[in-house]
Order: C-alpha cells, then structure tokens, then sequence
C-alpha cells in the first residue's frame, strides 16, 4: 500500500503571515468508533483557521483523519483532539473544527471546538452594499 495511516501533521510556511486570511478545509469521510459498540461513526470535519506562520499540509493531515478508522472515542472527545494536535503543529492566530456526525440512534451530533491566539484580534467585519 502507497500510504498508511499517520498521526503526523506536516506544515509549511505560510506564504503570507503579514495578512490574516481564512484557510477552509472540508473533509466529508472522517470515521472513527463508537466507544460504547465498536460500530463505525461517520462525520464530516469543517476545519478553519486563520494560519500565523505555519499551515498544515493537506495529504498529511488526510493521513492524520485516517488513523482514527479505527479508534474509539466519544464525539466531544474526538473533536477536541483533534483540535488540540492541529492547534500544536500550526500554532494558528485562530481555528475553528466542526465535526458533523450522522446520524445514530435518531441523534444527530455536532461538535464545534476553537481556538484563538490570546493576542490575536480578529479583523472588524466589512459590510458591503
């Protein structure tokens, strides 16, 4: 097999760490398992970050989403860590990740967990006509 599943996240410079601008990432096939059935849950990640100097490189963190197939944690729990693992290799002026999970049980689950820079403002938003 060309890949195997990764915990590492790999960034690169970002290219430009003078403007505060939105990087948003979309990954519609995070699975994971239930901790209490061993049955697969199924979300899809929203990650948004306004990088500082670092931003995550993309296959790595597909790897990185990969290697939870197979682990089992509460939803809550899942989220925030990965949150807390981005947030430690990007050190991000602000990141935001939503899990959207399917539905189990009739229940309908979504996390949102966050992260700002203690010195970072974000920028006042502008209205256009």
């Amino acid at each position: 097999m060309p890949s195997v599943p990764s915990k590492t996240l790999e960034i690169f410079p970002n290219p430009q760490p003078e403007r505060d601008y939105t990087i948003r990432i979309r990954v519609p096939e995070f699975t994971c398992l239930c901790p209490k059935t061993g049955q697969p849950d199924f979300a899809e990640l929203t990650l948004e970050y306004v990088p500082e100097q670092k931003c995550v490189e993309l296959k790595s963190l597909k790897l990185y989403v990969w290697a939870y197939r197979d682990e089992g944690a509460f939803h809550e729990a899942m989220t925030n860590r990965i949150l807390n693992d981005l947030v430690e290799a990007t050190e991000p002026r602000f990141m935001r990740l939503t899990a959207d999970f399917n539905v189990r049980g009739g229940i309908y689950t979504t996390v949102v967990a966050e992260h700002r820079a203690a010195d970072w403002t974000p920028p006042a938003p502008i209205a256009l006509p």
